[in-house]
């Protein structure tokens, strides 16, 4: 009994100890900003221009770069002299991830909305038009946003704790060296339309605004741009990723396959087939008879296949696989003619002789950069990466050279 009551009293005093001993712990969180939808609202106007800091989805119309900052609005970046480029300005737009610009209009999404905005002069937009509820699928960062209140931002805090005392872990945001993450050119009537890039969720095609969800095609009648007017909704499937017009066409990219539909009834997209794929992430882009789709792995689609495919859509209803060419890890993707770029991820920016659609060979890899997408533009290629936003002059697709660039603000 003795050995009993000894062994308890040992086992105390080492609990005791450690409960006694003093650590200093350092955390980061982020705390959310809460707003009501008219508060958010409110503050959609014309800023000054702000540093890059999360760089996300690309637009191009008529000299002008629109460049998305995560969640939080646009930059406007005059490219008219691409060896200067001029950040104009900033649009505040709360919950912001795609867009697309016709004429002098352009859409975002606000959290669950549509707006369309008036940029005639980018110092001071006009909102010209909401469409209330047009993406009720939206989360913010992994919170779905209610009605009444959205999330506007988040604010770092970074806090020390002093520990005496036992303190269960459950729960806790992570400790210091793991910040707290959230799961997460047509023109018709004088009226012209942009160019988005490969990983857009927005697309125009004459006058109407085609947009994708995770599992629907949204069809948005923008004959009087100042006035986006929701039409309907498809469904689709489920995991969809990206959206490309050309020609009468839809080029609709998910984690399984490449779906293709007829537009020619601008209101009522008709499905005309399916590519089929393994699991992995998909932008897709088309140009004449074929189709370039990159296949990547990644922590949401669980593949594990880097690649090019290129598919033969001469007959619409029965897209073929004419061949594959392997990758390292291939995000987004532009075509200019016979020369193919595709952002392979921490390899750079990838430039491809694409003549024979069945014998792609890369000419040259711009490294130092770890790309997401890439919009060609008369021998410009506008190109998003982890820390900010390129110009590379590709004149010489051989030579390719960075004019200028804007690196992100940490």
């Amino acid at each position: 009994m003795k050995k009993i009551i000894l062994a308890f009293l040992a086992l105390s005093f080492v609990f005791s100890s450690c409960l006694r001993d003093e650590v200093v712990t350092k955390y980061t969180f982020y705390r959310p900003v809460y707003k009501t939808s008219e508060q958010a609202r409110a503050e959609i106007k014309s800023y000054a221009p702000v540093e890059i800091i999360h760089p996300g989805k690309i637009y191009y119309k008529d000299g002008y770069v629109f460049l998305n900052e995560l969640q939080k609005g646009i930059h406007v970046i005059d490219i008219r002299n691409v060896q200067q480029p001029t950040r104009v300005g900033f649009i505040k737009i709360p919950g912001c991830v795609d867009m697309a610009v016709r004429g002098t209009i352009l859409y975002a999404d606000m959290f669950t909305d549509l707006i369309a905005l008036d940029i005639s002069n980018p110092l001071d937009v006009k909102r010209t038009q909401i469409v209330e509820g047009a993406f009720p699928e939206n989360y913010y960062n992994g919170f779905l946003v209610g009605k009444d209140k959205v999330i506007t931002e988040w604010i770092r805090v970074d806090t020390t704790v002093l520990q005496k005392d036992y303190v269960s872990w459950m729960g806790r945001v992570k400790a210091e060296g793991g910040v707290f993450a959230l799961a997460g050119g047509d023109s018709r009537g004088g009226i012209s339309n942009g160019t988005g890039g490969s990983m857009a969720r927005f697309a125009l095609n004459e006058d109407r605004l085609y947009t994708v969800s995770h599992s629907d095609l949204k069809v948005f009648n923008v004959s009087n741009p100042e006035k986006p007017a929701f039409v309907k909704s498809n469904p689709i499937g489920w995991n969809i990723e990206t959206i490309f017009p050309y020609g009468k066409n839809l080029f609709i990219g998910s984690m399984s396959g490449m779906y293709i539909f007829d537009v020619s009834n601008k209101d009522n997209p008709v499905q005309k087939s399916v590519f089929e794929h393994a699991r992995v992430c998909d932008p897709v882009i088309a140009d004449g008879n074929f189709a370039y789709v990159t296949l990547r792995n990644g922590t949401e689609c669980l593949g594990f296949i880097n690649q090019l495919d290129v598919v033969d859509v001469t007959d619409l209803t029965k897209p073929k696989l004419i061949k594959s060419f392997p990758m390292t890890n291939p995000h987004g993707l532009s075509k200019d003619g016979d020369l193919l770029m595709i952002c392979d991820g921490k390899d750079g920016l990838r430039f491809l002789d694409a003549k024979n659609p069945r014998d792609i060979r890369t000419i040259h890899l711009m490294k130092g950069m770890n790309t997401f997408d890439v919009i060609a533009i008369k021998g410009i290629a506008i190109v998003t990466a982890e820390d900010g936003l390129y110009f590379i002059d590709y004149k010489d697709p051989f030579n390719p050279k960075i004019t200028s660039s804007f690196k992100i603000n940490i």
